[in-house]
């Protein structure tokens, strides 16, 4: 078998004279050729204070002219290249390869875009259009010649470029918009544009597109790809419809709001003139009014909208609020995540909601399963437990998706310790339902921290974890699971709501017991008192909901984990099923 050509990785500075030299610098007249004569990718970039960095990223067939262009030309226009061409530390990286043609020069810039948007050392990255290519005759190639290029660019700056795994387990690259969107979610994402330039044509208000699916079905990465597209079109001069439009995209969500942020701040969609581009749904429709419709708005994780009153919102229905005040309201709606009973919908406006967006042909089904990276017969078990409420025997996987069941808390949390020091492993955490007690903003009487107890084994619930100064200028911009103290802690609906992990070991609390061969919610047992007290009903009752949202909790927890679900249950009827089920029943 022929051995992959290596790619050739050039640093130049930024400047007439460092393009002079680049062909000087080629040691044979192969080099020469695929540098100065083949497609080429290259990054500029210059570090600021602190070792952090503005970069620009861009493909040619012609590296000589196209940097000459940016230099002479577009430094006279745009200030994104004035700035590179007076800076002193600008410097470009060129990259070539003999199997380079323009369709995968385009799928490795779009890569490179997707991975230095996620590098926490990087604040602004410059070019942001997104090209993705259908398949073509060296699409096979695209995987194995990023990577031994990102290995290159590695060996002449690691700050710049740090390891590929650190990367991709960052919450900010697991949303990006630069990912290769699959064939369901381009098929999503164009019939949503023409729904939005249909409804902005046609200047109609209040149209409300649903986009549903489960958890792990690639909401998050088809909203943020959305709301990148529609903020890029509205910069564009030559494009009348969406010129100067207003948009936003909203989440109800603290630690997904600061990953959003992030991605907005870097590619330049927060700005001086649009600074709450992203933002919490309360704080948006406490300054817009409906006589003063925006354009577009994207709600992430709608299911976490308020479907009552509470603290600074003066309103019955956010989501309905929303639609007062945009054009066009894109919602991503799961109802097996509604948490609360302030998010709680009655059936009846559910059910009117959807049928408003099917009568208009604005219902989007996401099908498939993106998080669990498992066989469908895994899959299919986890939603047996959580749907059908069985314990039913666990199939082997076929894709090393491992569920496993512990004898006691301490085995699981030791190995999901050990899957987090694991380097090929990635990020790994212990989460639980929430039956222990916690208060936020409150200290424990008798104890240090609010805990989670079980028998001898305890650690804290998240976020108590004292941080130094360096940490916590560390971990400002993390979400939970990326800061390394968080291992000592254990997660809950409100820290890992939205987000991934490799492995995910679940306590299993008293709330869920297993009787007469089901599994049944026992409220009394939850300190979740936002899923166990009771809502107020339209029509003045007051009923309970925690079956519903207790096995929601659930639900979020148990779908966490991309290759790897850990389980104990302190319920013993539970737990002794769970052993049952791992040994074949």
């Amino acid at each position: 078998m022929k051995k992959m050509p290596k790619p050739i990785v050039e640093k130049v500075n930024y400047s007439a004279e460092g393009i002079k030299q680049l062909s000087q610098q080629l040691s044979s007249e192969q080099q020469k050729r695929v540098i100065l004569r083949y497609p080429t990718v290259y990054i500029i970039n210059e570090e600021e204070k602190e070792q952090t960095y503005s970069v620009y990223i861009g493909e040619t067939a012609d590296i000589n002219r196209r940097t000459l262009q940016h230099l002479q030309d577009d430094s006279k226009v745009r200030e994104d290249w004035e700035k590179f061409s007076l800076s002193e530390k600008a410097e470009m990286y060129v990259i070539g390869h003999e199997h380079f043609n323009k369709s995968l020069t385009l799928d490795i810039e779009n890569r490179l875009m997707l991975y230095l948007s996620s590098v926490d050392a990087i604040q602004t990255v410059y070019n942001r259009r997104t090209n993705q290519q259908n398949e073509y005759f060296t699409s096979t190639e695209l995987d194995s010649i990023f990577s031994s290029v990102w290995r290159e660019l590695r060996h002449k700056n690691n700050k710049l470029f740090p390891l590929e795994r650190i990367i991709r387990d960052s919450a900010v690259f697991k949303a990006s918009p630069f990912h290769k969107l699959t064939p369901e979610q381009m098929r999503a994402q164009d019939s949503i544009m023409l729904k939005i330039i249909s409804a902005l044509s046609q200047e109609k208000r209040g149209q409300l597109i649903l986009v549903e699916g489960e958890a792990g079905s690639g909401k998050t990465v088809l909203m943020s790809s959305l709301f990148y597209e529609i903020t890029q079109q509205s910069k564009e001069m030559d494009n009348p419809l969406f010129n100067q439009t207003e948009n936003y995209l909203l989440v109800n969500h603290d630690q997904q709001l600061t990953v959003y942020e992030q991605i907005a701040k870097r590619l330049g969609i927060t700005t001086q003139s649009h600074p709450e581009a992203v933002s919490k749904p309360t704080r948006f429709i406490n300054r817009h009014s409906p006589e003063e419709m925006v354009d577009v708005v994207i709600v992430d994780e709608a299911h976490l909208l308020w479907t009552q009153g509470k603290q600074s919102y003066r309103g019955s229905n956010q989501l309905l609020d929303l639609i007062d005040r945009a054009k066009v309201v894109v919602a991503v709606f799961d109802p097996k995540q509604v948490l609360s009973t302030e998010q709680y919908w009655e059936n009846k406006d559910l059910n009117q909601l959807r049928k408003q967006a099917m009568a208009e042909n604005n219902l989007i089904v996401l099908c498939n399963q993106m998080r669990i990276n498992a066989s469908k017969q895994t899959v299919e078990w986890i939603r047996g437990f959580i749907d059908e409420k069985k314990v039913k025997s666990i199939p082997p996987d076929k894709k090393g998706y491992e569920i496993k069941v512990f004898s006691s808390p301490l085995e699981m949390y030791t190995e999901i310790q050990e899957k987090a020091r694991d380097e090929s492993s990635g990020i790994s955490r212990i989460v639980a339902t929430f039956d222990w007690e916690y208060i936020n903003h409150k200290s424990p009487e008798t104890e240090k921290y609010w805990n989670v107890s079980v028998g001898e084994w305890s650690l804290p619930w998240n976020l108590q974890l004292p941080e130094t100064p360096e940490e916590k200028r560390r971990n400002r911009n993390l979400s939970w699971a990326e800061q390394a103290h968080t291992i000592k802690e254990v997660g809950s609906t409100f820290t890992v709501q939205g987000f991934d992990l490799n492995y995910v070991g679940v306590v299993i609390g008293p709330s869920v017991k297993y009787r007469n061969g089901e599994i049944v919610f026992d409220r009394k047992s939850s300190k979740n008192k936002k899923a166990t007290r009771r809502r107020t009903l339209q029509d003045g009752r007051k009923d309970y909901f925690a079956d519903d949202l207790l096995r929601n909790e659930l639900n979020v927890l148990l779908t966490r984990g991309i290759n790897g679900l850990y389980l104990y249950a302190v319920d013993e009827e539970l737990q002794q099923a769970l052993l049952k089920a791992q040994k074949g029943m």
